[in-house]
């Protein structure tokens, strides 16, 4: 197959380029610079230029390839608001293009965006409604597979490496500025996590599959929040305590309530649909091998 990955110079994206050409598929790349253009290049893909404030250069992209892979995503955090209607309006678009082909196209979501108070997520709980964060990537999708287009979703937790870790280098970032790791409460809550070897292997298997369906990338249900603000602190040299909830907007600022929230989530659902077994190290153990400097 060929594929077009949105976002494939990334950190999950360039994963999944790898993982694509080595299972023999062809990879058209969306690049928004000339850094990300050569780096595609070097790693086999064709590469198309453009990028989602410009949501009329993804039609090209589609028009190469028979399936599509929604990654991009502006994690500039300070422009939140605008970042989201970007996605969105580039969702639309990718819809635009693929009505009245038979073309996937996945979008992807998180686990983190999933309502499930007093259990851990599923595949079949529905994306919050409203809420303090206003990305909602599955309500565009649903939006395009109404117009016909075949959608499948892919929920990620946080992606980890050595030198990534989701929402967690977000905390170290926090914790430089604060000068101490926080954490809400007793700390038991708990953010789900797989390895970004994984999740790119997953979304092949999505492709591959071809069904419309909504998927976990959840190596790990749960990593308690304690334990990740404990190998942080031990990793920066930096003090860890507990603040109450009151004091979580003025620490962690954008992610607040994602610092206070239990987001355990399942992926027994899609591990049986695709066959994926997580091979990769566990967050911690990633954490604790973390490039820090």
């Amino acid at each position: 197959m060929r594929i077009f990955v949105t976002g494939a110079s990334g950190f999950i994206g360039s994963a999944v380029v790898r993982e694509l050409r080595a299972a023999g598929h062809g990879v058209v790349g969306l690049a928004r610079s000339d850094a990300s253009a050569a780096a595609l290049a070097q790693a086999g893909a064709e590469v198309v230029r453009g990028d989602l404030t410009r949501p009329e250069t993804l039609a090209p992209g589609v028009a190469r390839a028979d399936a599509v892979i929604h990654l991009a995503f502006d994690h500039d955090f300070s422009k939140l608001a605008d970042n989201c209607a970007n996605e969105q309006r580039a969702i639309e678009a990718l819809g635009d293009a693929l009505v009245g082909t038979s073309k996937l196209l996945v979008v992807s979501s998180g686990t983190g965006l999933v309502s499930a108070a007093g259990r851990p997520s599923t595949e079949d709980d529905a994306p919050q409604a409203g809420g303090a964060f206003p990305r909602a990537p599955e309500r565009a999708a649903e939006a395009v597979a109404q117009r016909g287009v075949r959608v499948a979703i892919v929920r990620l937790p946080q992606v980890h490496d050595t030198r990534r870790a989701g929402l967690v280098s977000f905390v170290t970032e926090v914790a430089r500025q604060k000068g101490f790791v926080g954490y809400v409460g007793e700390g038991t809550n708990h953010w789900s996590a797989a390895h970004v070897t994984d999740v790119a292997r997953l979304y092949r298997l999505a492709v591959e599959k071809g069904d419309a369906a909504r998927y976990h990338a959840v190596g790990e249900e749960g990593v308690r929040l304690r334990a990740i603000a404990g190998v942080v602190g031990r990793g920066l040299g930096l003090p860890v305590r507990s603040i109450p909830p009151a004091e979580a907007p003025g620490y962690f600022g954008w992610m607040a309530h994602l610092a206070t929230e239990d987001l355990r989530s399942s992926s027994d659902k899609t591990r049986a649909a695709l066959g994926w077994e997580p091979k990769g190290p566990g967050l911690i153990e990633d954490l604790e091998k973390l490039e820090w400097v």
